[in-house]
């Protein structure tokens, strides 16, 4: 089949693999002019994900770029300790940078798959043999099946889901982060500063000692902004956080000349199917939450069942659909409850800030936020697909 994937972070390349070994003709378009170059670390916990991962090929590229995980030590104005969360609490089985990801992806699939980036989707029309596409640029072209593997503020969701059968949910916290020079001197543990409803951060970037990254959260209603206006999110940032102490100001100072600027709401997306007739979601574009929920995990095995479905489905792709959504629905669910990573890291009151404080530096109850991340990675039953002489065949 022919197959056009919009998305080119994780979800996307990550299924363009897979169709692209079982031999289908796959474009992944990407709004971004080039593989995104900013973004945190993420992790992989437990053993469904890391055999996908291994199936795919990448595992062992991956392992060489993990980064270890950092402690992080929760201070005060003066620096002084009040918690301390080991390096495993964040970090899981597996942390790698997203860019190194997203490269790593990129670099087993682009033989797989034609990458087409600096262009979007502007428009969907679905018929019951195909799919009409016209992209932002002004080409046009027709397609058998279309995934939405574009995140949270998803396009291809936004055109083919009536805004009825979707539910967004703002979790009243918003995140942000940019690249600052190291002139702090960090190393070792990222430094995690609060107030109440506020949280500023700062750890050594992974790859040169030289840098350093930021993490910005606070609580907000919900707020209006355009989404590609760096400026626009600056001022958002600094409107929220001039004023406070610590070492704030002087990473504020990085923000002006930052060029990788991530900021998006905390929020979680449902929506009622994951597929219409020959549109389907992937990932965080269907079943997503933006801290806290095994996202990046779940969309790489998503990615592993949608493409071993459609070829177990024996071009019944309407059928191949149903299974995914079957075998992945339940699971994914519990772990988006997970995506409560705003009241954590900021607790709205001085009173949450104090009793997270003490609770979490218990070892007993720090390790049991571990094991319960780690028994939320278990849920997926994980099909054991294979490909043998360019076709998927179930074991």
């Amino acid at each position: 089949m022919k197959v056009l994937v919009s998305g080119a972070s994780v979800a996307g390349p990550s299924v363009a693999l897979w169709l692209g070994r079982a031999g289908h003709d796959v474009t992944v378009v990407e709004i971004a002019p080039a593989l995104r170059q900013g973004g945190y670390a993420v992790d992989f916990r437990g053993e469904v994900f890391t055999t996908v991962l291994d199936r795919m090929g990448v595992l062992s590229d991956l392992r060489s770029l993990q980064t270890g995980g950092n402690a992080m030590r929760f201070v005060d104005a003066s620096g002084r300790q009040l918690m301390r969360l080991p390096a495993e609490f964040a970090g899981g089985d597996l942390e790698v940078l997203r860019a190194d990801l997203s490269r790593v992806l990129y670099e087993h699939s682009h033989e797989q798959a034609t990458y087409r980036f600096g262009d979007s989707i502007a428009s969907l029309t679905e018929h019951a043999d195909r799919v009409d596409v016209r992209f932002e640029s002004g080409l046009e072209d027709t397609y058998d099946l279309v995934i939405g593997a574009d995140g949270m503020h998803s396009v291809v969701r936004r055109l083919a889901w009536p805004k009825e059968r979707v539910v967004e949910r703002h979790l009243n916290y918003y995140v942000g982060g940019w690249e600052v020079p190291n002139t702090l001197g960090i190393s070792g543990d990222s430094l995690m500063y609060n107030v109440p409803g506020k949280l500023a951060s700062v750890s050594a970037d992974r790859r040169d000692p030289g840098l350093a990254q930021t993490l910005f959260v606070f609580k907000s209603e919900e707020l209006t902004y355009n989404r590609r206006d760096l400026d626009q999110q600056k001022a958002i940032l600094r409107a929220h956080f001039d004023g406070l102490g610590w070492h704030v100001p002087e990473l504020l100072k990085g923000l002006p000349a930052a060029t990788e600027l991530y900021f998006d709401s905390i929020s979680r997306v449902s929506v009622d199917r994951w597929s219409t007739n020959r549109i389907v979601l992937l990932g965080d574009a269907g079943y997503g939450a933006t801290f806290g929920a095994l996202g990046t995990g779940t969309a790489v095995v998503g990615a592993y069942v949608l493409a071993g479905e459609l070829a177990q489905a024996g071009g019944d792709f309407r059928a191949a659909f149903d299974r995914y959504e079957a075998l992945l629905r339940k699971a994914v669910s519990t772990t988006q409850d997970g995506s409560r990573a705003g009241s954590f890291l900021a607790p709205a009151t001085r009173f949450g800030l104090t009793a997270r404080n003490r609770i979490l530096d218990i070892p007993f109850f720090n390790n049991q936020m571990i094991k319960m991340a780690q028994k939320m990675s278990e849920l997926i039953e994980l099909p054991d697909y294979s490909v043998k002489e360019g076709k998927f065949v179930q074991e």
